[in-house]
């Protein structure tokens, strides 16, 4: 067997056995798999994975001041919270949306989203990857008609079951690229909804730095560009995960967002990822590379 072919068969097996522990998590009650997802999160803790090397590293350069213990504390909390997002993401893909909905408890400052759709200017929502941006995007296509960037995920196994739960509820999706986002361009100014997710490490094409918890951070142009090419306004919004359930809070966008000098547009959207992670840092995914691309001459911020 060429190693090629041996390659190919054990990414099938690995994509194999991720769709059956999808399916298998799916069918178990949310609190049970919430645990089993706690103890995936204290074993990638003992077993000092990337993910807790990561996250440690994250939060030493985003709270320098806090005290070590303090610090060490939240990145076992942060594991074990992402744990229990994987876990239970099996179910929210799977299942019908009612089973989501009926575990959506309390919702926070929800007319903001209302009062900024009655405007009809189109409104653009950040969702930070924060508790459970599925629980979030949901929620979103059921209460308004959203139109959402998508890129297929790696492994092509998951891509009919990630599409068919974001489009379950109503949810038009359109390609991360020129046609997609002129999509969204043309629902934005025709009064629209769009969701964005606001941290994740853009093309360095289609971003700049921006100092995010005061490091920079390679930060997207994207929600600044559909912003200055329309009228539209600009919210947050996270899914925070609680005991049975989610509760949904939104959020006002920092004024800065609205300015002419995108320098300080994206200062105001880091800052508004932070005021929603503020919320519940726990629930953050810190175990992601933010700061993988450094302006020229700084330091690499990663050790793995």
């Amino acid at each position: 067997m060429s190693t090629e072919t041996a390659n190919s068969s054990a990414g099938r097996l690995k994509e194999s056995i991720a769709v059956g522990l999808l399916k298998a998590s799916s069918k178990l009650p949310l609190e049970i798999s919430r645990i089993l997802g706690a103890w995936v999160g204290v074993l990638c803790v003992i077993l000092k994975t990337r993910m807790i090397k990561v996250t440690r590293e994250n939060l030493s350069l985003c709270f320098p001041d806090m005290e070590a213990a303090d610090r060490e504390r939240l990145a076992r909390q942060s594991v074990i919270e992402t744990g229990k997002l994987m876990a239970e993401t099996g179910a929210v893909w799977l299942r019908p949306y009612e089973w989501v909905k009926g575990r959506i408890l309390r919702v926070h400052n929800g007319e903001l989203l209302q009062q900024s759709l009655d405007q009809g200017r189109g409104v653009v929502l950040l969702a930070p990857h924060l508790g459970n941006w599925e629980v979030l995007g949901l929620y979103l296509s059921d209460v308004a008609d959203i139109t959402s960037l998508y890129q297929p995920p790696e492994m092509a196994a998951l891509e009919p079951i990630i599409r068919q739960s974001r489009e379950k509820v109503g949810a038009k999706l359109v390609p991360t690229n020129r046609r997609g986002v002129a999509a969204l361009l043309k629902v934005i100014k025709n009064g629209g909804f769009t969701g964005i997710l606001p941290d994740q490490v853009p093309e360095a094409s289609g971003g700049d730095f921006a100092p995010f918890y005061g490091v920079p951070a390679l930060t997207m142009t994207l929600v600044d560009n559909l912003r200055s090419r329309s009228d539209c306004l600009v919210i947050a919004a996270y899914a925070q995960r609680i005991k049975g359930g989610f509760e949904i809070h939104f959020l006002e966008a920092d004024p800065g967002v609205y300015s002419s000098d995108q320098s300080e547009a994206l200062v105001a959207l880091n800052r508004t990822v932070e005021n929603c992670v503020n919320g519940v840092p726990e629930q953050y995914q810190w175990e992601y590379k933010r700061f993988r691309r450094q302006p020229e001459g700084m330091p690499r911020r990663y050790k793995n």
